[in-house]
């Protein structure tokens, strides 16, 4: 169907944000992110900070003035609480300006806010978040996954292992910066299986390695380790798919150091390496919005009834007919 812009909200699970988006651009967006008072996220406390803040974020990009033609939300994976919050404000939206409502699944969206802002067209995808260390490449109609992690998230180990240092959350980006400071490489358990790996013997050796070395040059060495084994993955999709761009999204993928590995790796390779805007690789409005604009011209919509959330909705899951 012809369309022009969709209001989207995301809130899988610390990020809460509403944006309006056309093909052209971002009409509007808004925020409001939960952070936590002590330790990780508490599913439970995000779902309450949601609920008392999406009304805002979403008047907020309704003041804009521009008008939408239907209504996303992040349907999956994420936090459960989380996620129904979000679903039932998007709902509420869709049945009171009578348009189309869509449910986007979240790991789709980094990947075609990625495609939109870059340019690319058929990349092999490295997408690494809080709960997810895939390898996705799109093949037969799905985006499908080569590869993974086989226990905890970049993203959530590197939190983690920020709280174990004592750093207030997000641990990520600290640790980027302390791993620059760093010199001396400390050896760390090193696991890929296949197209898979696995982080959780690396994160214990690191906390251990914390009492013995100075914080910087263990920061530096589990970036380079765990970082490595990403490059290794995504480079082995690459050969084994035949594709000729890489793209990196989700939170981690802001992280420079691993975005330079994956330069360098795809120069080698005769490949191009793509990477977002920094806004676009956290969690917003924008992606759950671009892909809904997406879903709505393909007419992927779904009915108010039947838009139950899926806290593990994997990213094979979904049809993709625009590629």
């Amino acid at each position: 169907m012809q369309c022009s812009r969709v209001l989207g909200i995301e809130g899988t699970a610390w990020s809460l944000s509403a944006a309006i988006v056309g093909w052209d651009k971002v009409y509007a967006e808004a925020s409001h992110p939960y952070v936590p008072e002590t330790g990780g996220i508490h599913p439970m406390a995000a779902a309450q900070h949601h609920a008392s803040h999406v009304s805002q974020i979403v008047r907020q990009v309704l003041d804009s003035g521009y008008d939408f033609d239907g209504v996303a939300f992040s349907r999956g994976p994420g936090l459960g609480p989380c996620l129904r919050t979000v679903a039932t404000a998007a709902r509420a939206l869709a049945l009171a300006y009578d348009v189309p409502l869509m449910g986007v699944n979240h790991c789709v969206a980094h990947i075609e806010v990625g495609r939109w802002q870059t340019g690319c067209h058929d990349p092999v995808v490295l997408y690494v978040s809080g709960a997810n260390s895939q390898v996705i490449a799109f093949r037969r109609g799905r985006y499908r996954v080569f590869g993974e992690t086989l226990d905890i998230g970049i993203g959530n180990a590197l939190d983690k292992f920020g709280r174990h240092l004592g750093l207030q959350h997000p641990g990520g980006p600290k640790i980027e910066a302390l791993a620059r400071e760093g010199k001396n490489y400390i050896h760390l358990p090193y696991v890929v299986k296949g197209m898979d790996l696995s982080y959780s013997g690396m994160m214990s050796a690191a906390k251990e390695a914390a009492a013995k070395y100075l914080k910087e040059d263990v920061c530096f060495s589990l970036q380079e380790n765990a970082f490595a084994m990403l490059v290794e993955v995504t480079e082995r999709a690459l050969a084994h798919t035949g594709k000729n761009e890489v793209l990196i999204g989700g939170g981690v993928g802001a992280n420079m150091r691993l975005q330079s590995m994956l330069d360098t790796m795809c120069r080698d390779r005769g490949a191009k390496f793509y990477a977002p805007p920094r806004k676009f690789f956290g969690d917003n409005g924008s992606m759950i919005a671009y892909t809904g604009l997406l879903q709505l011209k393909y007419d992927q919509t779904i009915p108010v009834e039947d838009s139950a959330v899926n806290p593990i909705y994997r990213t094979d899951e979904v049809e993709i007919p625009w590629l």
